[in-house]
């Protein structure tokens, strides 16, 4: 009896210390000459490991740009569709669309 409680316990336990080490994925709407919503330049705070998903919608392309940050990436630039990157560096992104001018947001990668 105790041999079969060890046996199912083992998976019960492995389940629950893997549980916390799921990375999270955080949408970002990328709209006709903005990112997340109109106005003000937003801040999007995600943990390191995430995945951000940039969601492209309305008419004009537009695409994600890294201007200054630990780690520099750039998307395709379209006008439908999404593009997802994985942040394994902590520290503050600013992000532009290349395509506008006007269109920023930074991006927060928290270490914890």
């Amino acid at each position: 009896m105790r041999r079969l409680f060890v046996v199912l316990s083992v998976p019960a336990v492995v389940a629950v210390f893997a549980i916390p080490a799921l990375a999270a994925t955080r949408s970002v709407k990328v709209g006709d000459n903005y990112f997340v919503r109109e106005g003000s330049t937003p801040t999007v705070s995600v943990k390191k490991n995430d995945t951000v998903k940039w969601n492209f919608a309305g008419e004009n392309p537009h695409n994600v740009t890294v201007t200054r940050g630990p780690v520099k990436f750039k998307s395709p630039t379209k006008s439908s569709g999404s593009y997802r990157k994985k942040v394994t560096r902590a520290g503050l992104y600013r992000i532009v669309c290349t395509v506008h001018s006007g269109q920023r947001m930074n991006l927060r990668v928290r270490s914890k």
